[in-house]
């Protein structure tokens, strides 16, 4: 198989061999793709190293069949979006996030679209922690995993803003009761903010939505967890992701 000029963004790299790297790229029409490129940390190389960097809009081109493909062709369409310090971590997390929870070759053109549009949310936001959650919401509902955050869980009775649930993830909100429950904790407020894209009404609810959407990705990323939830440790308690 062949495949010419399709947008695309590395999400990860890692050397391989003596000049290669191996890629994880996400694309418009083909999902999460592993590619080879050979050769191209050598001092000849054909294709620029600078070219293969993560957070960059690409067309990519490759050849081959199976799980690892090999590029053949990346060309930069425009200067990646101005990312440091906490949104840089924020968006490798987001990179992190993709390839777990992806699978290769199963095309999401809406989630790529998602996703670009994000790169650039990050740079301009001043909320990291609330453009990351509804990137989440987005990426969750995409994969199959979708939330519900209007509705309870067991009686089908609108959710109150006022009400306190406990977020099972398995099955959805259900009213608490007592002090210790089996989801993550969250006001009706919060779930009510993240369904319709409001922003949450106070601190306090934004990082119940943290909470519950560690717990959610948790059960699907398994025990291991994300590196990146070590790294963003450190900046949660600066009070931005």
């Amino acid at each position: 198989m062949r495949v010419e000029s399709q947008p695309a963004y590395i999400l990860h790299a890692r050397a391989w061999r003596e000049t290669s790297l191996l890629l994880e790229a996400f694309t418009r029409d083909h999902g999460r793709v592993g590619l080879v490129a050979r050769g191209v940390r050598s001092a000849r190389a054909r294709l620029p190293r600078s070219a293969l960097e993560p957070l960059q809009a690409l067309q990519l081109d490759w050849s081959g069949r199976g799980e690892l493909q090999t590029l053949t062709a990346a060309e930069p369409v425009r200067n990646p979006p101005a990312l440091r310090g906490d949104t840089l971590m924020s968006a490798m997390y987001v990179n992190e996030l993709m390839v777990r929870l992806t699978a290769r070759d199963d095309p999401h053109p809406a989630l790529f679209d998602r996703y670009a549009a994000l790169l650039d949310e990050l740079a301009a936001t001043r909320s990291l922690a609330w453009s990351l959650r509804r990137f989440e919401r987005d990426l969750l509902a995409a994969t199959g995993y979708a939330l519900q955050l209007e509705t309870e869980a067991e009686s089908g009775a609108p959710v109150e803003p006022e009400q306190v649930y406990d977020y099972v993830p398995e099955l959805g909100p259900v009213a608490a009761t007592g002090t210790g429950g089996t989801g993550a904790r969250v006001r009706g407020s919060a779930l009510l903010a993240l369904a319709s894209d409001a922003v949450p009404r106070d601190a306090e609810d934004l990082a119940a939505l943290r909470r519950l959407m560690r717990t959610l990705i948790g059960v699907h990323v398994g025990e291991r967890g994300l590196q990146s939830w070590r790294v963003l440790g450190g900046v949660r308690l600066r009070g931005r992701t």
